[in-house]
């Protein structure tokens, strides 16, 4: 049986997009249910394309508990049994990241802990990386908990910053780094499920 996966997306959804596309008949996993907090979201036409559900569960304007139990009631009735952030720009409510503790991952284009936190999305990144003066970037897939981009590593991958790069040139090349290190790093984690290995130990490469 294949382990069942919610992907949570905010925007255009390409990294959605590469682990639609990893996916085989023979693999171990299958995304069954796109999460989005905007129904104008990029990745929503991605989904129905694919034949995945979609679900808009937005936390704006009501109290969060109830955006809460909203989530945890769609992703029970999908038999969700972890979850992939794929460019969500909300906070994961408490009572979604205990559910899944240890089943919940994000990718992040920068390398964590640096460059991480509330507001440290997208663009935003890039250009905090070169105005910092770093050398080189990368990309993150670390487990989610309580706090922005706080949880464990589980993969790494590093990009060099080139002589006169803009942060739009560096975005363009760390996203096509996260598009490979992704969709492996979720195949190790649905390993370490099957196996009953699982844990938030940092691992890197």
């Amino acid at each position: 049986m294949k382990l069942r996966a919610a992907v949570f997306a905010s925007g255009g959804g390409s990294n959605f997009q590469a682990l639609l596309d990893h996916q085989t008949p023979g693999g171990s996993w299958e995304i069954v249910l796109l999460v989005t907090d905007r129904p104008d979201a990029g990745a929503v036409e991605r989904a129905r394309a694919a034949g995945v559900a979609v679900a808009v569960v937005s936390p704006v304007g009501r109290p969060a508990d109830v955006a809460a139990s909203e989530l945890l009631r769609v992703l029970g009735s999908h038999r969700v049994e972890f979850i992939l952030l794929a460019g969500y720009l909300k906070l994961v409510p408490p009572q979604v990241v205990e559910r899944y503790r240890a089943r919940i991952l994000n990718i992040h284009p920068a390398l964590l802990p640096k460059f991480g936190g509330k507001g440290m999305y997208g663009i935003h990144v890039h250009r905090a990386v070169l105005e910092a003066g770093e050398t080189e970037s990368g990309a993150t897939v670390h487990f989610v908990d309580e706090e922005y981009d706080r949880g464990a590593t589980l993969a790494q991958a590093r990009v060099p910053v080139l002589e006169g790069d803009t942060p739009h040139a560096l975005a363009a090349r760390v996203l096509e780094v996260e598009h490979e290190l992704y969709p492996a790093a979720v195949d190790r984690l649905c390993a370490a499920i099957a196996a009953g290995t699982l844990t938030t130990t940092q691992e890197t490469r």
